[in-house]
């Protein structure tokens, strides 16, 4: 069996935050999906997704010019040896970035494939699922606002998440989110990598008094491990990073610098499924939690959800918030009172709606 094709598919999707719509990379953000199509010779297709917000066309140009050449006319069935192979290769253009997102792509699809051809789930492959429903945590956007912060964490309580994870900087906006959301829901704040350890350690301890569950990435740069280390022993909060830890290797070196409580790989940046579980298994070794990246639609969203399944303890996922005007995996991505349930399909257990697919690709 061998791969006969590998194409890709940009979609760009109708979605509404209740707020303006942030800036990303610099860019107004859209709701962005790279999907990722492999096609073997006996017919069964795969699909991937490559991390793709504000950057998906160098991502697809990744995909078309460097990693689909390497890809077609080789054993689809022998994942690790493949991208093994194409990691090495490829090295020398960058070891992070659209290169590294457009082989997770590629990874994601190959174990679609695999699933598909075996009658399983992903997560059957990946050594059984201990969980078949998972809770969700909302991810907002930031909205700057206090009392659009406000407005949304009661939205979200509303909808039955049993956390809020907010990506604004200013202490009076964990306030808001704690005031709307009273004492015994989730509250995490994730900074995205602005501070040094003095102006993170000043912000940690103004937010002490709102019980966070995370204090995510509040170093830069983000692998600076040593300084998140400090942030770590000396804040009393617990840390969270790692979506933007570029490799499994990575990962390692910020583990044994005692860097984070929680390690937030991500399947669309880091080389998709095989990658994750190289981390999870690493996380696993050095007494490290695991909370999945996973701000995707697509199957990068699947992908997930068949990875934390197999974790032995309880793991939130996380899931944007936001309304799409077309989901393009319908019910399989919706939540459902707070979770969402594993997929039982074959491979990640949906494939796109080709209607979507017409409707919306760029």
């Amino acid at each position: 069996m061998t791969i006969r094709s590998v194409d890709t598919i940009a979609l760009n999707l109708p979605f509404e935050i209740y707020g303006p719509r942030p800036k990303f990379a610099g860019l107004d953000r859209s709701m962005e999906i790279l999907l990722v199509r492999v096609e073997t010779d006996s017919g069964i297709v795969g699909w991937g997704e490559a991390f793709g917000y504000g950057i998906w066309p160098a991502t697809r140009a990744a995909i078309h010019a460097m990693v689909a050449p390497l890809a077609i006319g080789r054993d689809e069935r022998d994942i690790g040896a493949l991208m093994n192979d194409l990691n090495r290769k490829l090295h020398i253009v960058g070891r992070t970035g659209p290169l590294v997102y457009a082989l997770a792509g590629l990874d994601i699809a190959l174990w679609d494939i695999a699933g598909k051809a075996a009658n399983q789930p992903l997560h059957a492959l990946l050594g059984g699922a201990h969980h078949h429903k998972l809770p969700c945590y909302a991810s907002l956007m930031r909205y700057t606002d206090p009392a659009l912060v406000a407005e949304n964490s009661a939205r979200v309580v509303e909808r039955g998440y049993g956390a809020v994870k907010l990506h604004e900087l200013g202490v009076e906006h964990i306030q808001a989110a704690r005031n709307a959301i009273g004492p015994r829901i989730g509250l995490m704040m994730d900074v995205n990598c602005p501070w040094t350890i003095d102006e993170a350690l000043k912000v940690a301890e103004a937010v002490r008094p709102y019980d966070l569950m995370w204090f995510e990435e509040p170093i830069w740069p983000p692998e600076d491990f040593e300084s998140l280390a400090q942030v770590r022993q000396r804040s009393g909060l617990k840390i969270a990073a790692g979506e933007n830890t570029m490799s499994p290797k990575n990962f390692e070196q910020m583990f044994k610098a005692g860097a984070v409580d929680i390690a937030q790989p991500s399947v669309t940046k880091i080389g998709g499924v095989s990658a994750m579980m190289e981390v999870i298994g690493l996380a696993r070794k050095h007494g490290v939690s695991i909370a999945p990246h996973c701000p995707y639609f697509g199957p990068g969203l699947l992908a997930s959800m068949h990875i934390t399944a197999t974790l032995a303890e309880p793991t939130m996922i996380e899931y944007s918030f936001a309304d799409l005007g077309a989901n393009p995996l319908g019910d399989a991505i919706e939540v459902k009172n707070g979770f969402l349930d594993v997929p039982t399909g074959p491979g990640l257990g949906r494939d796109p709606d080709p209607e979507i697919l017409k409707r919306f690709s760029v």
